[in-house]
């Protein structure tokens, strides 16, 4: 089962959701307090399962209603996802993948730990 790790920053507080082995497969924003953070954490675990895949590396894509994960090609090539919650805001962001199958599994990994990650600080 994944877990949610909370931890401070210099600038406040974020989340990392990590999978069963323990690898980072989503970050959140910076969020101004612990409860703001725990919140977003609330919204993953809402948001994941049943949020839609929209593949924005493909031409003509067709646009998903939120809450949906965008899958997209940063400038260095890599592929990337963003989970949007229902209200259009990004709330966990995935790392840089070299395929495109890799990222996908990245969001299934997401869908599969988020809803019952346990939260743990750090």
């Amino acid at each position: 089962m994944g877990k949610f790790v909370v931890r401070k920053t210099n600038t406040g507080v974020k989340f990392d959701l990590k999978a069963t082995n323990g690898q980072v497969i989503a970050t959140s924003e910076v969020y101004a307090s612990e409860d703001a953070c725990k919140k977003g954490i609330a919204s993953v675990q809402k948001n994941a399962p049943a949020a839609a895949v929209e593949d924005q590396t493909v031409e003509g894509y067709a646009e998903e209603k939120h809450p949906k994960f965008e899958v997209y090609a940063d400038k260095a090539g890599e592929f990337r996802f963003r989970l949007k919650a229902t209200n259009g805001q990004v709330i966990a962001v995935g790392e840089g993948y070299k395929a495109k199958a890799s990222c996908l599994n990245g969001i299934e990994s997401v869908k599969n730990n988020a809803p019952d990650a346990e939260i743990v600080e750090e």
